[in-house]
């Protein structure tokens, strides 16, 4: 049976997580990975977890292991409204969802919003679970690419007088993949686009809490007097990722369409994780556990760059992330990081190519991601020196 003819037309063109598979070859040998997109494992509060765990199904196991309300666990969402307020999220006309990660948030959003072959504006490089979540909707993708102080939003206004766009899809503070933070000036300039061309803005802050130096930005969310900005968050960079619960803020009338497409997505977000994260916050200091992180990145962060600024070879350029978990370099135009991940492998170091992280992945590409959150110090060093190798090897060919 040729099953690839019974596929719905919108899933064969989707390809699996490049990082996804990069995460199957690295778990399976001693390689030193650097292509990761999780917090350290040294921050999960496992210990507090498994107390609260174990008193929530012991005490009150019947409520934690039924159905719940989609819209979320009344208590969680009292906290993240509380947590929200500190970054002016929150209005009148705004209403929120606890969901399965923010993932889900921005998928549910999308599948609400997005109508087959409407625009949704990237940053480029952006998130690749986002991009996909985009294409598994039949969403034309137009990429606006990342300066140093964020997205180009002079490209940005140049795509919205060409094309039918419905959304702007950005992660302005320490951007998944190049760390990039969007200045306060690009911010106020995406929001002013966007009432001008009378779209969306989809603003993913799964990071923004992850800031070891530097002065905070304010939200989009913050300036928004409309509605016209969805903000999504997520407990997986500061708590654990495994945990799965996220949120979504956003005009009223767009949740009540969310809650729909969640209800015969997942019903609802698994209440024994909500009821985990809602029990450590009120019982624990959860600004200190955010520290602990913000306290080990930095360390690691300094640790990378020092040591590539002493290894990597002066044509290599990189960020400088004043926070979250990436860094992106860009190799001179004639490298293919692609084949030199392939060689890195070799030599038992694994990045993520730059070309997963754009809209066209088959087009070759010159840059790569950097996770620092994870490897060891020895291991960083270790790998960016071999990494500086395999560079050198291919820029004396």
């Amino acid at each position: 049976m040729d099953v690839s003819k019974l596929l719905a037309g919108r899933v064969t063109h989707l390809k699996a997580s490049a990082i996804r598979e990069i995460f199957k070859m690295v778990g399976k040998s001693d390689i030193i990975s650097f292509a990761g997109g999780i917090p350290s494992p040294e921050v999960f509060p496992k210990e507090e977890f498994a107390r609260i765990s174990s008193k929530i199904l012991t005490e009150n196991g019947n409520a934690a292991l039924v159905y719940g309300v989609t819209e979320g666990y009344v208590p969680l969402l009292k906290i993240v409204e509380e947590l929200n307020k500190k970054v002016g999220v929150g209005s009148d006309i705004d209403q929120t969802v606890i969901t399965t990660g923010a993932q889900q948030a921005t998928d549910l959003v999308t599948r609400a919003l997005v109508n087959d072959g409407e625009g949704i504006i990237v940053e480029e490089p952006s998130f690749i679970g986002s991009l996909n979540s985009f294409r598994s909707y039949n969403a034309k993708l137009f990429g606006a690419p990342m300066c140093d102080d964020g997205i180009d939003t002079d490209k940005v206004e140049e795509i919205l007088k060409k094309e039918n766009i419905k959304l702007i899809y950005t992660i302005p503070t320490f951007q998944n993949p190049t760390g990039v933070t969007l200045s306060l000036e690009k911010r106020k300039k995406l929001l002013e686009l966007a009432k001008k061309y009378d779209c969306l803005i989809l603003e993913d802050n799964p990071y923004g809490d992850l800031r070891f130096k530097g002065e905070d930005v304010p939200t989009i969310k913050s300036m928004d007097d409309e509605g016209r900005v969805i903000y999504v968050g997520t407990f997986s960079k500061t708590l654990a990722p495994g945990i799965r619960v996220g949120h979504v803020t956003a005009h009223k009338d767009i949740i009540d369409r969310v809650v729909v497409v969640k209800q015969v997505n997942d019903v609802h977000t698994t209440l024994l994780s909500q009821m985990i994260v809602t029990e450590y916050i009120n019982n624990n200091d959860y600004e200190a556990q955010i520290k602990k992180g913000c306290d080990l990145y930095k360390e690691k962060c300094d640790l990378m760059l020092k040591t590539m600024d002493e290894y990597f070879p002066k044509e290599v350029k990189y960020t400088r992330p004043d926070g979250g978990i990436f860094l992106w370099c860009t190799l001179p135009e004639n490298i293919n990081s692609g084949v030199l991940f392939e060689k890195a492998l070799e030599r038992k170091v694994a990045f993520v190519p730059g070309r997963t992280c754009n809209i066209d992945i088959d087009a070759p590409s010159n840059c790569f991601r950097l996770n620092f959150s994870t490897a060891s110090n020895e291991k960083i060093v270790e790998g960016i020196k071999i990494l500086a190798e395999v560079i050198k090897e291919e820029l004396n060919k």
